[in-house]
């Protein structure tokens, strides 16, 4: 980590906070699944979209972490993240097979971030995808939302096959927050989990603002799984409160719950993603499953 915090964009104080929550709980360190690290021309464009609160954002939403590649992971190794994600998802096509190399380099380097990869429905799909996961891809990202497509595009059928096959974790955002797409919501994911009923997928952001549905996937399905990704913040909470008389579920469901945080692209500090959780109350135990174990035990981490 840099000695010098001037350089970074957290104080020392920051750090520390963030890490007295995961020593607290005898914890070796964070795992966060849901983190955004891509080429740096899509994360100036992708910063440029949050700048400019579009239809996809849909409220004033200042970056809290914005630096250069190295002083980002420096920033989570500094919070004692010790496993993370690179979440690279394509708007079009032919950018897909593009970002999986970015991310298998980027990986390569990094060794403490899951090798990440992505895909778009396009011919060839399945066989890029197949390629990424005999590359070592660790986790895939599929950007509902954003990329304007169909879960169950027939383009998309050699994906799932063999990603269900592989086993291969995929944080998908489907939930219709924080504005709605035009293939967002759960409906849709009913029907790919009937077709492919033990796709491992981690629903990003807890599937805000569908929660109950997606919450109903998670219960019924073995390989669903949800992710905090800014869920239960006092930014989320203003717009899409997590239903409260759902909590009794979330917290029998907590060895499915893996903590996201979406650094860096989030309005507030990461501390506060942390103390968003531990203020639900749900106990220790829930706590250490979700900011570290449940995610070092799918991914085999430490």
């Amino acid at each position: 980590m840099c000695d010098d915090h001037d350089l970074l964009p957290f104080s020392a104080a920051e750090a520390e906070a963030v890490r007295n929550i995961w020593q607290t709980l005898g914890l070796p360190g964070l795992v966060d699944v849901h983190t955004h690290f891509m080429p740096r021309r899509v994360m100036d464009k992708v910063w440029a979209y949050f700048d400019s609160a579009g239809p996809l954002v849909g409220r004033e939403w200042p970056i809290a972490y914005r630096a250069d590649e190295d002083t980002r992971v420096e920033t989570l190794r500094g919070f004692g993240v010790r496993g993370y994600s690179s979440m690279i998802y394509p708007h079009k096509p032919d950018m897909a097979q593009w970002l999986n190399a970015w991310g298998a380099e980027f990986a390569a380097a990094h060794p403490d971030c899951l090798q990440t990869a992505t895909f778009y429905p396009e011919e060839g799909a399945g066989e890029y995808v197949g390629d990424a996961i005999s590359a070592g891809a660790k986790v895939f990202k599929s950007h509902v939302q954003v990329g304007e497509y169909s879960p169950i595009d027939p383009l998309l059928d050699d994906v799932w096959g063999r990603i269900a096959d592989a086993q291969v974790p995929v944080v998908i955002h489907c939930g219709s927050g924080p504005a709605p797409g035009t293939f967002t919501g759960p409906d849709r994911i009913a029907t790919l989990l009937e077709r492919f009923p033990t796709l491992p997928l981690i629903i990003a952001h807890m599937g805000t603002p569908e929660y109950e549905a997606f919450l109903d996937f998670a219960e019924r399905y073995e390989n669903v799984r949800l992710d905090t990704t800014m869920s239960f913040t006092d930014f989320s909470e203003a717009d899409a409160p997590y239903p409260k008389e759902l909590y009794g579920r979330v917290r029998d469901l907590g060895g499915k719950i893996l903590f996201g945080s979406d650094f860096p692209n989030i309005p507030y500090g990461y501390e506060h993603a942390l103390a968003a959780c531990v203020r639900l109350d749900f106990g220790d135990d829930w706590l250490r499953g979700v900011f570290h174990d449940n995610a070092a035990k799918l991914f085999g981490i430490g």
